[in-house]
């Protein structure tokens, strides 16, 4: 898989070493080169065929993600936590993105589940994609996790931005997306596929018994 040292040019690549060195030389300047970093370095996808960062993160992400990590070594776990959520409160729709991309790369445990669970409560797809990485994976309950990911449904996210999905599918995901299909079906409106795939990984799931009485 290409990252955004594969597609960064010597010059940014360069520039790029300079912010991580100064983060981790006076992690006080996170919160500017943070929001800047789009602008310093680079923006554009790493996967042309991802070109919204839905499923593999941009190369804007990647650069905020490697000034995280940089701030990671210098602030204590707690500190780190209430930078992140700063910049997470006051950012834009990329950064929040590059925040929630970065918890898959930090050693914060839970602490910031609620940036996660605020990214489930909105509309952007960009942010629920980021949303349902690992971090969301290893500590999101299952009421919350089953809702972000029929929320993916709902607004066209496709299920391969999903950490675990298929490990996590259980039978009241999908009692839940029978609902959402005889909803849509009764209004006369489309199914998305991938409301089907759920449905087929919590059948390939079941005991052979229960998928014979469910038949």
């Amino acid at each position: 898989m290409s990252s955004a040292r594969d597609v960064l040019g010597p010059t940014a690549r360069t520039r790029l070493a300079e912010l991580i060195d100064e983060v981790t030389t006076n992690p006080t300047r996170l919160a500017v080169l943070f929001p800047a970093a789009a602008r310093t370095i680079a923006r554009g996808p790493v996967d042309p065929a991802d070109p919204d960062g839905l499923i593999t993160p941009r190369i804007e992400d990647e650069v905020r993600i490697g000034l995280l990590r940089a701030a990671e070594r210098r602030f204590d776990r707690s500190e780190l936590a209430v930078e992140i959520t700063a910049l997470y409160r006051h950012g834009d729709a990329e950064e929040k993105r590059a925040v929630l991309r970065a918890l898959d790369n930090l050693d914060l445990g839970d602490a910031l589940l609620p940036l996660v669970h605020d990214a489930l409560r909105s509309n952007d797809s960009r942010l629920i994609a980021a949303a349902l990485g690992t971090y969301a994976a290893r500590y999101l309950d299952d009421h919350a996790w089953r809702h972000g990911v029929l929320k993916c449904v709902f607004t066209g996210v496709p299920l391969d931005a999903v950490v675990g999905v298929a490990e996590r599918a259980d039978a009241e995901l999908s009692r839940m997306v029978h609902a959402y299909i005889a909803e849509r079906l009764a209004a006369g409106r489309p199914v998305p596929q991938d409301a089907h795939r759920l449905l087929q990984l919590d059948s390939e799931d079941a005991p052979a018994g229960d998928q014979a009485e469910e038949e």
